[in-house]
């Protein structure tokens, strides 16, 4: 879906304190740049903030990054974070407009991400494409880079197939699925958050997939 333009997006994300427009002298020192060092938790694809915004104002023991690409959604997600923690400041976020596909440009093993969250990512169904996942084991293999020993990845869908390959991606490339669920909202799972796609696909009855991993020692 084509995404609508929004003049005031990149010069409201320039004037934001928790937005790096150059995240590349960050590599190697994400724990640094926030204002206290504690263990750091990595959305890839953070879109418009619904996920940042439900996790971060209830774990300030945390810090949380974003990374999506374009200032068009970027913008939005960061209206709603400053939303959620209303007249709080915000010292455990940050967002960066980057490729993720090409995340190693700006993070390496010194930034020791502890959680990464993939919420919703484009299924890319044709086979040609699978290696454009953001869980195919090229992909995760990436991740292993930045993640601590025993890091963890959670994940969720709502693409069948998608979420089938995914099972198979995260055992081939060294991983351990703890805990999966075909249909997350049947569970009673009080620690969910919803994101902005996740609240379209529950209202069209579509049953939401997830898993969450940790990297083999």
């Amino acid at each position: 879906m084509r995404m609508r333009a929004k003049p005031w997006a990149t010069p409201e994300l320039n004037a934001c304190p928790f937005f790096l427009r150059d995240p590349f002298p960050l590599k190697n020192h994400w724990l640094e740049w926030f204002s206290v060092r504690q263990p750091l938790h990595l959305e890839l694809g953070c879109g418009k903030g619904w996920f940042l915004a439900g996790m971060a104002p209830s774990h300030p023991e945390i810090n949380f990054l974003g990374i999506d690409m374009k200032d068009a959604v970027l913008a939005p997600g960061k209206r709603k974070i400053e939303e959620a923690f209303g007249d709080r400041p915000i010292s455990n976020v940050a967002l960066t407009a980057y490729d993720i596909e090409r995340l190693p440009d700006i993070m390496g093993p010194q930034d020791q991400v502890e959680r990464i969250y993939i919420n919703f990512c484009n299924p890319w169904p044709r086979p040609r494409h699978h290696k454009r996942r953001l869980t195919h084991p090229r992909q995760l293999e990436l991740y292993k880079t930045i993640l601590t020993p025993n890091g963890e990845i959670f994940f969720k869908t709502d693409d069948d197939a998608l979420f089938r390959d995914s099972l198979d991606y995260f055992e081939e490339a060294g991983f351990e699925i703890y805990e999966h669920t075909y249909d997350l909202h049947a569970e009673n799972c009080p620690e969910n958050v919803l994101t902005e796609h996740e609240e379209m696909f529950m209202q069209k009855k579509i049953p939401i997939k997830a898993l969450k991993a940790r990297r083999k020692a």
